[in-house]
């Protein structure tokens, strides 16, 4: 009776704590899509702005409506796999957008451009880091849940695996090459 006891606490103990463990992965993982969303907002709030010092040199600019209008769809979108691939259009687009310095010499030497690729390439560097640990957070939660045996406890309280987050960034770092000293 008692060894029947002892044993059922234990799988109780071990349940409790698997869970907990679980849950606390859960919030983990919550916590840095957090992150990786501060960052993408502090992204997609830059971009106008970079949208609208390059129009002062053009016009119109085909990329630069068609990135206006994904960022405004990007807002609205809250889960990994649905922003993935808004955010990839997005790079797309900001590629093509920052390749047209290339275009208008004055427009790589204007302070504000300069002020704010700069502030993007930061914040491309934020994202990235952001990024690797939110899929961190994915990797062991995803395999907490999987392995035997807490992937019993994970059934009974039907944990569902995260989505990883994977978005190739474009090198903002080296889209600009501006000659300080002429």
């Amino acid at each position: 009776m008692v060894i029947t006891f002892s044993i059922i606490a234990a799988i109780l103990l071990w349940g409790l704590f698997t869970y907990n463990k679980i849950i606390g992965l859960k919030n983990q993982v919550s916590s840095a899509w957090s992150d990786v969303d501060v960052q993408l907002t502090r992204r997609h709030d830059l971009i106008p702005q970079l949208v609208k010092t390059v129009k002062a040199y053009r016009d119109y600019e085909k990329e630069t409506l068609e990135l206006t209008t994904l960022l405004r769809s990007a807002e609205a979108n809250i889960s990994p796999s649905s922003q993935e691939s808004i955010e990839k259009q997005i790079n797309q687009k900001l590629g093509k957008l920052l390749l047209l310095q290339e275009r208008y010499p004055e427009l790589k030497a204007n302070q504000s451009f300069l002020k704010l690729m700069q502030a993007l390439a930061e914040t491309e560097d934020k994202l990235q880091y952001a990024r690797r640990y939110y899929n961190g957070s994915v990797k062991v939660y995803n395999i907490k849940i999987q392995q035997f045996p807490d992937s019993l406890v994970a059934t009974i309280f039907k944990f569902q695996e995260a989505d990883f987050f994977k978005v190739v960034s474009p090198n903002i770092r080296s889209a600009i090459k501006v000659n300080t000293n002429a």
